[in-house]
């Protein structure tokens, strides 16, 4: 780890600091990744992007995500500060963590440092040279242990034990997935301990994660510590997603306004043993009859624990909340008591409404623990069988993507049968782009943010993902949106299950929403990643012109954008919201929107080539072709089409 501080200098100072690191000669910054040339385009657009930075950050409330310049040289930087910073200690400290970045990675396009300086706040800055944003990185790490060791304590055991529910409570806290800021995951606790008089602990994630993966990776740093450096009077384990640090004196200025938790009370003093053989004896004594209770205490779980399976299986050992359940594939999902979904949702309550649709009501629920959750209850006869049910859990349980909602579990108990998801606060993108008041909530950094979203999280259906998934009923009710109006595919019950070398299959039951299928798929019964390709088509240019498809009876809304391309007026379909926007941008979109609609499936894009696009200024964008006519929905958008009833066969997970 480079050369090592006093002892004395780190007591006082800590040899974490920005300071100490720089006098010594330590390297702050982890360097990896790919070598560039230090006077060329790259560097360049690195030093411009860092020039602002810090006042981003500030000005975008302590988080800021940014990119400049064109691939191969683009830059992409993140930073961020802790929450409850002072906006001057803000901006010196990434000020100072991007001039060390310069300094010491002059050639290396990937780098991250977690830093501040004593009385300042701490923060972080990550660069590289493709995107990372949404991405949970475990490695490399970054280390910078305290060389003391704990001295004085009588009991190891002890203060271990102490230290361990510390690190528990904190990462319970920094991972506590009901806050929504922007800085959420953040802790900061201050402890007695029963030999020692304060230990000060700190937990931070960057935010574009999910909780569990600020969770994993805060478990990762841990992992790293333990293993070399457990018993140290302090230090900090950092990855390029999060960091933990711990030590015997506050630092950072995080723990003025925390309140500390008092030591435990002293074990009673032990009395001494008046002789070695007194000793022995009460020695092998006390281990006799420590090994008697804990072969008594065992015993006693073996039993209760059978007496649990049995009543299991029997159905009377009921609301113990929820268990791990393994499907026909090894697939571990979690269970729900259907009790626990009953006071969750308060028996179903109307006043926890929060959609509906083809396959029944969604409610909000709350569990003890606080935890919001999204509660799908499937109507009776709605149409989503038992085979689209099991579809549904078995898929999203495998998937895992920021773009893609999250399945919690299921509940298939009695006549009930629901699907758990996380709770995403705004509904979904129809719920907003149709409504003429919510739409003006929709500028166009926020539409193009959704509509990239929702391009990364197909990709990663359709190529990233361990599955190769064809979704099949794309549209604006199913696409959810978070707290920071980012987007979730969602509504899986129909999705079709891709070997990984197969490209298209065909289908006798069409099930989707009409206006948003492929003609190929809608009149011949063919999918494939084309289909899903066509969908996304439709949405975008919903999302520009700001109407639903259906309300262009007649032609439908990409004949009408066609029509507009085809007269050189595509200005013309653009939302009145968006009249102040970059026009050239739009217009790139709705190009990119006709492309994903015309007739030939061969001629449409991939979605990483939309990907790319929607990324790049320079790159040349066919021109599109026209566009498909499948008509517009007659019914809502929310109903579904089902052209046949001979079964569910096709949409079971091979």
């Amino acid at each position: 780890m480079g050369n090592k501080c006093p002892a004395l200098m780190i007591y006082l100072s800590c040899s974490l600091l920005l300071v100490l690191q720089t006098v010594h000669g330590d390297n702050p910054v982890r360097c990896f990744g790919s070598f560039f040339n230090g006077n060329g385009s790259y560097v360049q657009n690195r030093q411009k992007l860092f020039s602002d930075l810090a006042n981003q950050v500030v000005a975008n409330g302590g988080f800021y995500n940014a990119s400049l310049g064109q691939n191969p040289n683009r830059v992409y930087a993140l930073a961020i500060c802790a929450r409850g910073y002072d906006q001057e200690a803000c901006l010196s400290c990434v000020q100072t963590l991007a001039q060390l970045t310069l300094k010491y990675c002059p050639s290396r396009m990937d780098s991250f440092i977690w830093g501040g300086a004593e009385n300042e706040v701490s923060c972080f800055l990550r660069s590289s040279n493709h995107s990372t944003f949404g991405k949970l990185l475990l490695g490399p790490s970054l280390m910078y242990p305290n060389p003391d060791t704990i001295e004085g304590s009588k009991n190891m055991t002890l203060f271990e034990q102490e230290w361990d529910e510390m690190v528990n409570r904190t990462l319970k806290a920094a991972t506590n997935a009901k806050n929504s800021s922007v800085l959420r995951y953040y802790s900061a606790e201050k402890a007695g301990f029963t030999e020692f008089p304060d230990v000060y602990m700190m937990m931070q994630c960057i935010p574009d994660i999910t909780p569990q993966e600020c969770k994993q990776c805060l478990e990762h740093c841990l992992m790293y510590y333990r293993k070399d450096y457990q018993g140290r009077r302090g230090g900090m384990s950092s990855l390029p997603s999060c960091f933990f640090r711990w030590d015997q004196h506050s630092f950072h200025n995080a723990f003025d306004n925390v309140t500390g938790i008092p030591a435990p009370p002293r074990p009673p003093a032990q009395e001494k043993e008046s002789s070695k053989t007194d000793t022995k004896e009460r020695s092998s004594g006390n281990r006799g009859s420590i090994a008697i209770f804990a072969a008594l205490t065992f015993t006693n779980i073996l039993v209760f624990i059978g007496f649990m399976k049995v009543f299991a299986r029997r159905g009377k050992y009921k609301n113990v909340g929820s268990a791990e359940y393994s499907d026909s594939n090894g697939q571990f999902m979690l269970r729900f008591d259907l009790h626990m979904i009953l006071m969750a949702t308060d028996d179903f309550s109307s006043d926890n409404t929060i959609g509906q649709g083809g396959f029944g009501i969604v409610y909000k629920g709350t569990f003890p623990n606080g935890q919001e959750v999204a509660v799908k209850r499937l109507a009776k006869g709605s149409g989503q069988g038992d085979m689209e049910f099991k579809n549904e859990v078995s898929l999203l349980t495998r998937l895992q993507h920021k773009n893609l909602v999250k399945l919690l579990g299921f509940c298939n108990e009695e006549d009930e049968v629901i699907l758990v998801y996380e709770f995403v606060p705004n509904a979904s993108l129809d719920n907003f782009i149709f409504d003429d008041e919510k739409r003006s909530l929709l500028t166009w950094e926020v539409r193009f943010r959704i509509i990239e979203g929702i391009a990364r999280g197909l990709v990663y259906l359709h190529e990233d993902s361990q599955l190769k998934i064809i979704h099949r009923d794309l549209k604006p009710s199913n696409i959810l949106l978070d707290a920071e109006m980012n987007p979730k595919v969602a509504d899986f019950g129909t999705a079709r299950l891709f070997d990984t070398d197969e490209t298209r299959a065909e289908t006798k039951r069409i099930a989707g929403t009409r206006g948003y299928m492929a003609p190929e798929y809608l009149n011949h019964g063919q999918i494939s990643a084309k289909s899903d390709v066509y969908s996304f088509g439709v949405m975008l240019l919903e999302m520009i012109i700001g109407e639903r498809n259906n309300n262009f009876k007649g032609e439908g809304l990409g004949s009408f954008a066609w029509k507009r391309w085809v007269e050189g007026k595509p200005e013309s379909i653009i939302d009145p919201f968006l009249i102040a926007d970059p026009r050239n941008e739009i217009i790139k979109l709705i190009q990119i929107g006709l492309l994903c609609v015309q007739e030939n499936a061969a001629k449409r894009p991939t979605m990483s080539s939309v990907i790319i696009w929607l990324d790049s200024d320079t790159i040349i964008i066919p021109l599109p072709n026209a566009p498909a006519f499948t008509g517009s929905p007659s019914q809502s958008e929310s109903s579904t089409m089902s052209m046949s009833s001979d079964g569910f066969t096709e949409l079971s997970c091979r």
